[in-house]
């Protein structure tokens, strides 16, 4: 893909901004906003599928598989719209976002889901128990900060899209 494909960005960056120099939205802050876009999208799905699994009572495995499956949903969604609603049909956007939305979920998936485990969230007895909410108070953090230099390499291979 062609540095063009990348520049959807909501600020542009001067050649000083994107080495990272302090105070500027450059790959450091751009990779900042590209990693809460992120969040935002698999945590919608993430949580979704948490609170059906726990609910349900599923086994910890299939509450995985549905809340990584939803986060991917989601977290494709929120990052397919914003270039959808500039004008780029459903399929060249997809093309734009795919490389760097799909890595970012992974390594955010892999950290939340272990962090939630680790913390019992996926294995409390029901939504009202604090469990449930602390392995989210868990996994949230640990899904950004995973996330956010796998976001920050992207961007500065021009392989991530920031929408």
């Amino acid at each position: 893909m062609s540095s063009s494909e990348h520049a959807h960005c909501s600020h542009e960056s001067s050649p000083a901004e994107t080495q990272g120099a302090p105070g500027g939205h450059g790959t450091l802050g751009m990779s900042v906003h590209a990693t809460l876009h992120c969040l935002t999208g698999c945590s919608i799905g993430e949580i979704t599928g948490l609170a059906i699994g726990v609910s349900l009572g599923w086994p910890v495995w299939a509450t995985i598989a549905l809340a990584t499956t939803l986060a991917y949903i989601s977290g494709f969604t929120l990052g397919l719209w914003p270039l959808v609603r500039r004008g780029h049909g459903w399929r060249e956007a997809f093309g734009i976002i795919w490389i760097g939305e799909a890595t970012s979920i992974a390594v955010m998936e892999i950290a939340m889901n272990t962090a939630d485990y680790l913390a019992g969230g996926m294995t409390a007895p029901s939504l009202a128990h604090p469990g449930f909410w602390i392995g989210l108070a868990v996994a949230i953090p640990a899904g950004f900060l995973a996330a956010w230099p796998v976001n920050w390499w992207l961007l500065r291979r021009n392989l991530k899209a920031c929408h």
